[in-house]
Order: structure tokens, then sequence, then C-alpha cells
């Protein structure tokens, strides 16, 4: 890998439909879990991946969020990237966010709304990439481990290549990837999903899966918030 490690997209411009009235007064990012908030925790594991740029897209309550992030006196500092209208989903807020990010290519994108345990994913994700062979490379657990989260995402090979599960065994990505930004350019919607770039890398056989070597919670109901808590009491520690 080089040097510097990429710069880093937290995602956290979503409507937090899925929480109901807990996401009434706030953006799910500030939901605490074990007496944190989410961002928090999200935010303390790209510090100990040694991650210098963030860049953190803003929408829903995003003043409250911005406010949150201001008083917050631990590394790493954010960028701010607003998506005033409609949100932009993942593809499009990644693209806005890019001057932000210097341009870069690989970047971290991370989802703020999971707690991990074990291994810090960030930091394993860096360790796997190869510029040579990759253009994306996701984080992945067996679906049947990834507690509270119903999708059935990838299957993953033998040689570490990704596909499309299509009903097969699969596994389940967990919000964390490193993902080559050039092919933004060529897509013309302002509002699309990171599953074009991916559908892209897995045509071309460059697009790769690792394993987490811990447990994940998707934190995106109540139901999730509390089995993340559980999670956590069990003593499995944060990532």
């Amino acid at each position: 890998m080089r040097h510097a490690p990429p710069p880093l997209m937290l995602f956290a411009a979503g409507l937090g439909t899925r929480m109901g009235a807990l996401t009434a007064d706030r953006p799910k990012p500030l939901l605490p879990v074990a007496g944190r908030a989410l961002i928090d925790r999200a935010l303390d594991m790209v510090a100990d991946a040694g991650i210098t740029r963030t860049v953190v897209n803003l929408h829903y309550k995003g003043e409250m969020l911005e406010r949150h992030l201001a008083g917050r006196d631990l590394a790493p500092s954010c960028e701010l990237s607003w998506e005033r209208g409609a949100p932009l989903e993942t593809g499009g807020g990644l693209r806005q966010a890019l001057p932000l990010l210097g341009h870069a290519s690989p970047v971290f994108t991370l989802n703020p709304d999971a707690i991990w345990t074990g291994e810090n994913p960030v930091t394993r994700l860096m360790a796997e990439w190869d510029d040579s062979r990759m253009d994306v490379l996701v984080m992945l657990l067996p679906a049947a481990q990834a507690r509270c989260h119903a999708g059935k995402d990838f299957v993953l090979g033998a040689d570490g290549r990704i596909s499309r599960a299509n009903g097969q065994l699969s596994t389940a990505y967990l919000g964390a990837q490193l993902i080559r930004t050039e092919g933004l350019s060529d897509i013309t919607e302002p509002v699309f999903s990171l599953n074009r770039l991916w559908d892209m890398a897995i045509a071309q056989g460059r697009a790769y899966g690792v394993i987490h070597r811990g447990g994940w919670c998707d934190v995106g109901t109540p139901e999730g918030l509390k089995m993340a808590e559980q999670m956590l009491t069990e003593g499995g520690g944060d990532a």
C-alpha cells in the first residue's frame, strides 16, 4: 500500500426513517449506543487507523451534526460536504465530496450506523489492498453472522473476488470499503448508488472482499440498537 493512508468518506446524510421516533429530533449518527454516539464511535475507529483526511456528508438535521463535530476535541478533524437539496445517495455523495477528498483514488467509505468488535476494519482494508488487482475491496461477514442485517450481498470466491449473491450462499456487506473513484465521472445522473461502481468492478474482475475478524451489528432500527448494546455487553469490546 502507499505510505500515506487514503482519505475517508463517512456517510451521514441519511434520513434514518427506520429508526422511527428515535430520529424525530436528531440524525441517526447522533444516536447513542452504550453511551457514545454512533458517529463518535466511527470517527474514533478512523483515528485509530491513522486516517488524516475525513469528509462527512450532511443532510437531515445536518446542523446538529455540524455542531457536534465542531465540539469534538479528538482527531480526526472533518471536512463537511452538505447535500442541501435531495440526498445524493452514496455514489452522488462521494462524487460531490471528491474535491474535499483531494480527488484521491482509492478512498475509504464508511457507514457510521454499525457497531464493530474485534479488528479495526479500516486498518484491515488498508493492509489487504492491492493497487495492481483491485478497484474495490469491501468488508464482509457470512450473512448468518451479520447481526440485524437481512441482506445477502455477495459471494466471496476462493481467489478473493466477489460476485452478486443472486440467492447463493453469501456474505453481507458491512458498510466499509476501499474504492477507486475514477468511474464516478462516467455516470451522468446526480443521484446514484455506489452499486454502479461495484457492478463495473465485478464485470472487470477487479472487485474483492475480505472477511472481518470480529463481530458486527447493523444499527438501522431500534432492534438493531438494542442488539448492538447487547453485543458490546457480551465482552467483545470496540473495534
